[in-house]
Order: structure tokens, then sequence, then C-alpha cells
């Protein structure tokens, strides 16, 4: 590719015309402009269409393609999490002494999760509503759960909160350890005793003002249709005296569905941000009648999604 380098006012034979440049070892040439950058930029975009079509073709086309494309779709994130977790440490050691609620790093997670969405020209993430999280404000936030992309694709807020997550997630190497440098909530599922020290560490965290992330469903749908929510996020807003957030997510059941590790081509990601629920909205709400409301809530901007 040749390096271009703008002359400055006064200097070689076309220093008079504008946008005059001058190419190394060559003779001198203009840029371009007009109908010229134009068809370039034509040209550029329309490359970048067709590779992002060819990427989908594949992962549409046979399952043979599909599966070597997810499979070296999920060794490039294996390997890479071992370097990602090396700048993890690098980040924690320097920000821990003054970074109580280790923000800092929270955010290079965020980088770390969105790059392989960033990567992936299959997908086409969009992010409506992240204006609407008030960084001074602790929240419970809630969001539906259709795929394991879900985690990815959240972390595109670059919001700071804490993951509520079950407890296997965190012996993955690197990222289960880069979620335990972040103090991330683990959740033992069907266990009384950890689900009341999940309820006590989220309730910590919100007092030292950072937000938790809830999966009010519990486990992801099978089908992609929203199903019942657990009440215990709700309940933990009500105990806190802290507003909720819903965070809707679409896209992704059919990006990867819950069942198998298999990319489904290209698809539109979307994430969205609703208007938070002021806590004395709440206050004095039956848990139940609250649950049921925030998941109608969710069921009408997810176009009618009911039942499960």
């Amino acid at each position: 590719m040749e390096s271009r380098v703008p002359l400055a006012r006064g200097e070689g034979p076309e220093a008079s015309r504008p946008g005059a440049c001058f190419t190394v070892g060559l003779p001198f040439r203009p840029a371009r402009d007009g109908p010229a950058a134009d068809r370039s930029g034509r040209r550029r975009s329309a490359s970048r269409r067709r590779s992002v079509a060819w990427a989908a073709r594949v992962l549409r086309g046979a399952p043979v393609a599909r599966r070597l494309l997810s499979l070296l779709f999920w060794g490039f994130i294996a390997l890479s999490s071992i370097v990602m977790f090396v700048g993890a440490l690098v980040v924690w050691a320097v920000t821990v002494p003054f970074d109580r609620r280790l923000v800092a790093l929270h955010r290079y997670t965020c980088f770390w999760a969105a790059l392989y969405t960033w990567l992936n020209p299959a997908w086409r993430v969009r992010v409506e509503g992240r204006e609407k999280i008030r960084p001074d404000r602790a929240y419970v936030m809630v969001a539906n759960h259709q795929s394991l992309l879900d985690i990815l694709v959240l972390f595109r807020l670059f919001a700071h909160f804490k993951w509520v997550a079950k407890i296997e997630l965190f012996k993955i190497p690197c990222i289960g350890w880069n979620m335990r440098l972040n103090r991330y909530i683990a959740l033992r599922r069907g266990d009384r005793a950890s689900v009341a020290r999940m309820m006590a560490d989220c309730e910590r965290a919100l007092a030292e003002g950072s937000s938790v992330m809830i999966f009010p469903e519990g486990t992801r749908s099978r089908d992609g249709l929203l199903q019942r929510f657990k009440p215990g996020a709700f309940t933990l807003a009500q105990r806190a005296r802290v507003p909720l957030l819903p965070i809707v997510v679409e896209g992704t059941s059919r990006a990867l569905p819950a069942r198998g590790f298999v990319l489904q081509g290209r698809h539109e990601i979307g994430i969205r941000v609703l208007d938070e629920i002021p806590f004395e909205r709440f206050a004095a709400m039956p848990v139940e009648a609250l649950t049921t409301t925030v998941r109608e809530r969710f069921a009408a901007e997810l176009h009618g999604e009911h039942h499960a």
C-alpha cells in the first residue's frame, strides 16, 4: 500500500493545487476527491458486505461448515482468553488498591467480552437506551435469557454491575478466574444456603454502589420464548430499596440456540434498556405481583411472547 504524506503549503510543483500530496518514491499524485473517492468508498463498503454475506452463507450452509466455523470461533475464545486473563491480572493488580468496587476491571472485562461480538461478521449488535443507566445509581438489573450469547452482548452496555451466575461458570479456566477477580456473585442452583449467601452478597454490592445483573428466568429458554420469572431479583430490590432496571435481549436465541454450540448464521441482535422502575413504585407491592408485572412488561416488548 502506498504511504501518502501531505505536502506543506508552498512545497512541490503542485503545492498550489488543493489536496496535493506526494507518494514516497513515486511522482506527485493528487489526492482522490469527488466521484473517484465516492466510487472507492462504495467499493470498500461493497467488499465488506460481500464478506459478511459470505460468512452468513457458510454458517447457513452445510452443517459441517457451520460446525467448523463454530469450532474456530470457540477455539479463538479459549486461546485469546489466556492472553486477556493476563491483562485482567495486570488491571486488577494496578487498580485494586484504590478501586474498591473494581470498576476498572469490570470495564476491561466488558471490552474482553465485546471483542468477540465485534470480530464476528455474522452478528450485528444494536444497543438502545444505554443513556438510561445512571452511573451514580445502583440497580437490580433484570434481563431475559435466550442464549449463552446473552452474557457476551450484555457486556456491550459498558455499565458497571456484578453478575449473578451459576457456580459452574466460575470453574472455567481464565474466564471463571476473571469472574472471581471481579467479585461476581456465585449461585449454586437448588441449594438454599447458596441462595441465602447470594442474596447477602447482592445486598452488600448494592450498598457499596454496584448494580447487580440477574436473569429472573433462572436459565436459558429452550425455545426462545419468555419463561416464568422467579421472585428472587424482585425480593432483592425490595429488601435493598433500589430501583429495578429491565433490559430486553432479542435475537441471540436464533444466533445460538440454547441447545448446542453451533452458530446459526447472520442475525440481528438487540439490547434495549427500558425505563427504570423506581423503588417507590413497588415498595408496597406483594413480590408475586411485582414479578408478574415486570414479566408482562418484558412480554409486551418481545412482541407478545407471553408463554413458555
